[in-house]
């Protein structure tokens, strides 16, 4: 207890752009290694970039989101280093004026609310990818994801814990994908996270030596990878050793993290600004328009839902942590004011559904009006829950009309009070231990009746109604 975990990120996020950051090759995920490249992306001699303006519109609409200054006069400079993965050996990034910066975004911790501060947002090219082929003992690059526009948001190091830490990711990814900057797939590498971690004792002012570990792509690596590494550091340390500053690869599969080089400083990698591309004004105009494109962010929108739909922060919190999933209940909800049973609904079978078959949000197969029909079944006693949920499911994974998956398939509810009340009399006849152990006093034989009514009556009774009758009948 007397060691304190500091910690800074480094988050890449690949932008949702049709082209890449300098040239017209297609960006999109998953095409065959080595397609979707050209003279630009792979660095041949006399090719020039030309800027993406769309990469330009994301990274501002990212920083007003974060709460950022915007750079009005930028430019990119030029990384040099030489790796397998980047043909020209340097990037084009950006170091001495980053579009965005000295932003925070706002996260919640037992102690309440805390402020990460965002030092800033620059825009860069991505590498390309290596495969190791271990049957051919050899190694592969798809320059595929060569040019691939990223942003890279750079914190303070505010982080004390792995909690912290996986608030501000998830933060961040709802308003990446709320501003339509960013899928954010970790599983396709779209949002990648460096952890720049430190161990120094409490009260301590000075930081410790750092180690960077790079591309984590899912919570569980951050919260696992963080955990190790704060306890390697301190290991080290009470045993009279130093940490070295390194930047470090995460092995899940082993669950430890291995040294890959010695971390490298901005002097090592001598950049200088990129001759090949202009500076950028970011006129008045650009910045009026971009601010006026933006859309309602999760913070502002689950406000909304708790004070003008009624919903718990509970609910508005899990249904506004999916821009898809909002979409769905706002379309929803406009066809109907009963805003708690669609959220049920949603949060519910819904999701359900989606996780059991591997579903994304963005394409559920379920219109709002299929969920306002079925819901209105119910309210109509047309179809008990039980029901509801059965045909909910059809219309999920067959893509039936739940209207008429009802009436073809004689699902409707019993309305007949006089064929109720004759059943009710044969359930009452048959069962007189039953009827008897309720008249004198026990409560739970009562509901073994209703169940022998249901079951005689195939469910499709509206079981308000069989009580009622029961209870008259028994007094």
């Amino acid at each position: 207890m007397k060691w304190e975990t500091v910690i800074g990120l480094e988050v890449h996020t690949e932008l949702a752009t049709n082209t890449k950051i300098f040239c017209g090759c297609s960006a999109k995920f998953g095409a065959e290694a080595n397609t979707d490249i050209c003279e630009v992306c792979t660095g041949m001699p006399g090719a020039l970039p030309v800027l993406n303006k769309k990469v330009v519109e994301y990274a501002i609409k990212t920083g007003i989101a974060t709460n950022c200054e915007i750079t009005r006069y930028t430019r990119f400079d030029r990384k040099n280093y030489f790796y397998p993965d980047l043909p020209k050996a340097y990037q084009i990034s950006q170091l001495y004026l980053p579009i965005c910066h000295d932003g925070y975004i706002r996260i919640d911790t037992p102690e309440g609310k805390k402020a990460i501060k965002i030092h800033e947002i620059h825009m860069e090219e991505d590498a390309g990818k290596l495969i190791h082929d271990k049957e051919e003992n050899c190694t592969l690059i798809d320059f595929n994801r060569c040019g691939i526009p990223l942003l890279e948001i750079v914190t303070e190091a505010d982080f004390r814990n792995a909690d912290e830490v996986i608030a501000f990711v998830e933060k961040l990814r709802e308003i990446l994908q709320y501003t339509g900057v960013s899928d954010c797939k970790m599983q396709e590498g779209s949002l990648r996270v460096d952890v720049n971690l430190s161990v120094r004792l409490k009260g301590q002012e000075d930081f410790g030596t750092r180690t960077e570990m790079k591309n984590l792509n899912s919570f569980h690596e951050i919260r696992r990878a963080i955990s190790y590494e704060e306890k390697r550091q301190i290991e080290l340390l009470e045993k009279g050793k130093k940490v070295l500053q390194q930047t470090r690869r995460w092995d899940n599969a082993k669950g430890v993290s291995v040294s890959m080089r010695s971390k490298e400083d901005a002097k090592d990698y001598k950049y200088f600004p990129e001759p090949d591309l202009p500076a950028i004004q970011i006129t008045d105009e650009m910045l009026e328009s971009i601010k006026a494109s933006m859309p309602e962010l999760p913070e502002s929108k689950r406000k909304r839902y708790t004070d003008t739909f009624g919903l718990s922060e509970y609910d508005a919190q899990l249904l506004t942590s999916d821009v898809y999933i909002s979409e769905f209940f706002e379309n929803t909800v406009s066809l109907s004011s009963d805003c708690k049973e669609i959220a049920n609904w949603i949060l519910g079978e819904l999701l359900r559904l989606l996780k059991e078959n591997c579903i994304e949000t963005k394409s559920i197969p379920v219109t709002p009006k299929n969920l306002i029909d079925i819901i209105q079944m119910v309210k109509e006693n047309k179809i008990n829950r039980t029901t509801a949920k059965e045909v909910f499911e059809k219309v999920f994974t067959e893509s039936v009309e739940p209207i008429k998956y009802v009436q073809d398939n004689n699902l409707l509810l019993i309305t007949d009070f006089s064929r109720i009340k004759s059943v009710v009399e044969e359930v009452i006849r048959d069962n007189e231990k039953s009827v008897s152990d309720y008249k004198s006093g026990k409560t739970s034989a009562f509901g073994f009746i209703v169940g022998q009514t249901m079951k005689a009556l195939n469910g499709k009774a509206p079981v308000q109604e069989v009580q009622k009758i029961l209870k008259e009948r028994l007094g």
